[in-house]
């Protein structure tokens, strides 16, 4: 049998250098299925509140791959974005996968204002222009690297805009802008390469749906919002 590894790997248009917290502020929560071949296998979800200028992100996550009814991956988390106005100051995550256990600890240093990062594949410093490889905020198209949420090791990513594209979702078309995610280092194996197709609508300022193929055909879809 195969292994299968975990790549939860996450984009440059022009909205600015932040996340852009204020087009979040009426969000409560977001909610994304996780399909791979056509088959729901997990979730995703993000919840949102504030107190004064902080805004508290928590992300929720689980799904596993079976064959032949034998589970061969599954994963869950969870994590937490801590931003000041629109500025990240810390994300802590912990997740489990095939029993093995991945964290992120990151904090922004007052002093260097850089992000201090001590996570399970890397510890170290790293620009404060990275974001978070999440998929709840516009920023993901616009950094030219990120973090992992799941280990903390940082991916240099280049996007391309494709085109404008009309597609169905929970029975409700959107008219979306669509763009591709490659990895800037394209020498690298095929476990490791990027290479995602994202739907955004404008209006929502929400991502509709994310595909990638790795070990069948990906999908995270949107299924509601409040």
């Amino acid at each position: 049998m195969k292994k299968i590894t975990l790549s939860i790997i996450f984009i440059f248009i022009s909205f600015g250098s932040h996340a852009h917290i204020g087009h979040y502020s009426n969000y409560k929560k977001i909610e994304m299925e996780i399909l791979r071949n056509n088959e729901l296998i997990g979730y995703n979800y993000y919840f949102f509140s504030q107190i004064n200028n902080i805004t508290l992100v928590t992300n929720q996550f689980k799904f596993e791959v079976k064959f032949f009814g034998a589970s061969v991956l599954k994963v869950e988390g969870i994590g937490e974005e801590k931003y000041l106005k629109d500025q990240l100051i810390s994300f802590n995550s912990k997740t489990l996968q095939n029993k093995k256990e991945k964290f992120v600890n990151l904090t922004l240093n007052k002093k260097t204002k850089k992000f201090d990062i001590v996570g399970s594949s890397f510890s170290g410093e790293a620009s404060p222009e990275n974001t978070i490889g999440n998929w709840w905020s516009h920023k993901i198209l616009q950094a030219s690297s990120q973090i992992s949420p799941i280990s903390g090791s940082i991916k240099e990513q280049v996007v391309t805009f494709v085109g404008k594209e009309k597609i169905m979702i929970n029975g409700k078309e959107y008219e979306t802008d669509r763009f591709k995610l490659t990895s800037k280092d394209m020498t690298l194996p095929d476990d490791k390469r990027l290479n995602f197709d994202i739907w955004l609508d404008k209006k929502s300022s929400l991502i509709l749906k994310v595909t990638y193929q790795r070990m069948g055909n990906w999908e995270y879809r949107l299924i509601n919002f409040e």
